[in-house]
């Protein structure tokens, strides 16, 4: 299927590497328009334009391919903007919202991407590690969701809400005692949102990814044979790419999840129900 997310405004925190970039990449070309969050550094600057690019040159290819068919496909395919924030700044969720109404006149679908995890033995988590963790990956998303809802009510339309958790929302990690938390607050906000939100037609629902193979793990996957040992748990005999998430929170911002709230979908490859 195609053009799941055509006419649809999608703002997505943390786009500019990682699964971030794909699902940017996921939701343009299914036809939507994006709103790419990305920090305020020449790395993320230089990665974001890098996004753009590769955006630009599948809406060129989108575009040939449909050249003779509905002439409305993929025409607002290269209205994307850009956003760069620390997420943690207590203007930074609602200057996305402006983003979108500014450059796109509404804003139909938020994914709450944005996150840190450092690997860590639990003796050795500072408080202050504790806190950034929480600030980030916990509250960030709490307040983009609230100012990004409480313009999808006034729209009058609904919308979507996709949170990336983590399996380790579930399962525990020995050296993730201080992410882990985090996520299982994301859980919970996922549910109690989704009731609160329900009535305006806004769903909220979150995708719980297994090990995925990205920049901010490599390091960790590559020591004490790890992505040997990683990849062994998984009935699927591979770790996950970035593009295996992004095609669930596809999903979860189109309308094929119209009757579907409150939900965490695991793309794990089967590791969480292999007991070994």
């Amino acid at each position: 299927m195609t053009n799941l997310l055509q006419n649809k405004v999608v703002a997505i925190t943390g786009s500019s590497s990682g699964i971030g970039r794909a699902i940017a990449i996921a939701c343009a070309q299914q036809g939507a328009r994006l709103v790419l969050h990305h920090l305020d550094t020449p790395e993320a600057q230089a990665d974001v334009e890098s996004l753009l690019a590769s955006l630009r040159g599948n809406d060129a290819e989108m575009s040939h391919s449909n050249s003779d068919s509905d002439s409305n496909i993929n025409s607002n395919s290269h209205g994307h903007s850009t956003y760069s924030a620390d997420i943690t700044r207590p203007d930074a969720a609602q200057g996305l919202v402006d983003n979108a109404l500014q450059h796109h006149g509404k804003l139909d679908c938020l994914v709450n991407n944005a996150g840190i995890c450092r690997f860590a033995d639990f003796h050795t988590v500072s408080q202050k590690q504790l806190e950034q963790h929480m600030d980030v990956n916990f509250t960030a998303a709490y307040m983009f969701t609230q100012a990004a809802t409480k313009q999808m009510v006034a729209q009058g339309h609904g919308g979507s809400v996709v949170f990336i958790a983590s399996i380790t929302a579930v399962l525990g990690s020995a050296t993730l005692t201080h992410y882990s938390p985090t996520k299982a607050a994301i859980l919970g906000m996922t549910v109690s949102c989704a009731v609160a939100l329900g009535e305006h037609g806004i769903r909220l629902n979150s995708v719980s990814p297994g090990t995925i193979e990205t920049t901010m793990n490599k390091a960790h996957l590559d020591a004490d044979n790890r992505r040997a040992e990683m990849t062994a748990k998984v009935p699927l005999r591979r770790l996950g790419k970035p593009e295996d998430v992004a095609k669930a929170v596809v999903f979860f911002a189109s309308d094929l999840s119209q009757y579907v709230t409150g939900q965490s979908l695991l793309v794990d490859g089967g590791a969480s129900i292999n007991y070994q």
